[in-house]
């Protein structure tokens, strides 16, 4: 698909980072976008954007997940899966699956929220990827979900509902009205988007799984069927593996556009967006160039915006952390301390999984960028016991870590650990280093592939400077490698993420506090004009 030099373009993909099973409204001449946040707290994140090219994070419509108990430990697979955004009858909904629970929704008047506590429509193992529609003409309400094989033993199809207008109950035990068992060569459908559209009801649903699946729409006359099926959207020749599962949305111009995910490994899901028309064959609609994804066109017909994207770099002012963040599972009082300066004073919480980041449930992570990057961090280990310590992780089913930590003699050292994605307990990546005044800048360096180089600064400028750490080897600004090259890799159904952890082993009273201030994320490779 050709450009002309004159035309302003974008590059995919417009949100570099693990948004995962996107979904995009719009309301008036803003464009809004949710995600699947899976057992990360907050959940649900909030996009607003102007251009359908440059997004920002403007909230998180789930504060907590439900049951408390359950979600009071780490479950990467588990939670918000796949979520449906739609506004109707002034109001913003959000669906969504629990895999292990049913269909919930949360509703608000403004998409900042406050929005109502979750509500659970359909209880059920295995219900997934829910999408409501609302038909304005005659008044009735509907909901489309798929299923989850691992949980209730049935996948590869879609089943109908009614819908109370509500949106608070189902009013039938549901019907299947896409099997793709029936369809030759489909697998895994999952995902859909319900739409109605030239007095047709659209199924937008992706099949194939995640890394080599293609973009389905079904299309019927009447909600329950027969659907007749198209796949509108697939790799091709191109280099975007899996282009699927997304949502359509049009512009105040008419112009029809489609936002969909591509799985990338260690960066977990990242979103494209696609042209997109209707009028193919049998009015269908037509995505990318004929089908295939596109890797840069005309931009959107909409007014010019300014660059954005959602934060990364923080200063955790008053020491609360910006909206980019969420802990790996519900968070309880005491783990951040609030107070009147800059810098993320987290407590070194007491626990028995000290030899493993992957189990604990006061990490706070943000996203992996999909570009190569320089991540930086100050960190202070104030007075506490020995054992505690605090540092800067690249976390997933493998997972390595750099910062400080008390040793039994009371002073405070330079450690690196990593652990395989098999290992039950870390070990050391490098040997531990003499930190003076407890205080180190620490960086990790992300090339391409997720390839992580991990290195400190333990010039202490409130100090001597450590003459040992200062020898040959010492790089920019006094930074000295550690370790081996460390490849990130992600979680189930969830890309690598960075994190910031304090800890101890288990014991008795106050273990210390670690500062975290002036959190940098700095893009070494500037793609071109997005």
């Amino acid at each position: 698909m050709s450009v002309r030099p004159d035309e302003p373009v974008y590059r995919n993909p417009v949100l570099d980072a693990d948004w995962s099973d996107p979904d995009v409204i719009r309301v008036g001449d803003d464009f809004y976008l949710t995600a699947s946040s899976f057992g990360r707290v907050p959940g649900l994140p909030l996009l607003h954007s102007r251009d359908l090219v440059n997004w920002t994070l403007v909230g998180h419509a789930l504060q907590r997940l439900e049951p408390e108990s359950e979600f009071a430990v780490p479950r990467h697979d588990r939670g918000v899966w796949a979520p449906s955004l739609r506004h109707h009858d002034g109001r913003f909904w959000i669906f969504w699956g629990d895999p292990d629970r049913g269909i919930f929704q949360v509703n608000a008047a403004e998409i900042r929220g406050p929005w109502t506590r979750p509500h659970l429509v359909k209880a059920g193992r295995g219900l997934i990827d829910p999408c409501p529609l609302w038909d304005d003409e005659t008044g009735e309400a509907y909901l489309v979900h798929a299923w989850a094989k691992s949980r209730s033993g049935v996948n590869n199809r879609l089943t109908g509902h009614r819908m109370h207008p509500h949106g608070t109950e189902l009013l039938d035990e549901g019907k299947v009205i896409v099997d793709g068992d029936r369809i030759p060569g489909w697998f895994t459908l999952e995902g859909p988007k319900l739409y109605q559209h030239d007095g047709w009801f659209w199924i937008l649903a992706p099949a194939g799984g995640v890394e080599t699946g293609w973009q389905g729409a079904f299309r019927s006359r009447a909600f329950f069927g027969p659907y007749e099926e198209e796949v509108v959207l697939e790799q091709k020749d191109t280099d975007v593996n899996g282009p699927h599962q997304g949502g359509w949305v049009r512009t105040p111009s008419g112009e029809d556009w489609f936002l969909h995910f591509q799985q990338r490994g260690a960066y977990g899901r990242v979103v494209h967006l696609q042209p997109m028309r209707w009028g193919g064959g049998g009015g269908r609609p037509v995505i990318g160039d004929d089908g295939a994804p596109v890797t840069e066109h005309r931009r959107p017909d909409l007014p010019p915006q300014q660059p954005a994207a959602p934060a990364t770099d923080d200063d955790f002012p008053g020491g609360r952390p910006g909206r980019q963040w969420q802990w790996t599972a519900n968070p309880r009082d005491g783990w951040a301390t609030h107070h009147s300066a800059d810098g993320l004073r987290l407590t070194c919480v007491r626990t028995p999984d000290a030899h493993d980041l992957r189990a604990l449930p006061n990490v706070l992570t943000q996203r992996l960028p999909g570009t190569p990057c320089t991540v930086e961090v100050d960190l202070r280990l104030d007075d506490g016991e020995p054992g505690a310590r605090a540092g800067l992780a690249v976390l997933g089913d493998a997972y390595s870590w750099i910062g400080l930590e008390r040793g039994p003699d009371g002073t405070v050292r330079l450690v690196h650990r990593f652990a395989e994605t098999a290992a039950e307990r870390e070990r050391d990546a490098a040997p531990p280093r003499p930190a003076p005044g407890g205080r180190a800048r620490l960086r990790v360096d992300i090339g391409a592939g997720a390839r992580c180089r991990f290195s400190y600064d333990t010039h202490d400028p409130y100090g001597p400077y450590d003459t040992e750490d200062a020898g040959d080897g010492a790089g920019e600004g006094g930074f000295r490698p550690s370790g081996q090259i460390f490849a990130a890799t992600p979680w189930r159904w969830v890309g690598a993420l960075l994190g910031l952890v304090a800890l101890a082993p288990t014991g008795q009273g106050h273990a210390g506090t670690a500062t975290f201030t002036q959190f940098r994320i700095r893009i070494q490779e500037k793609r071109a004009d997005r």
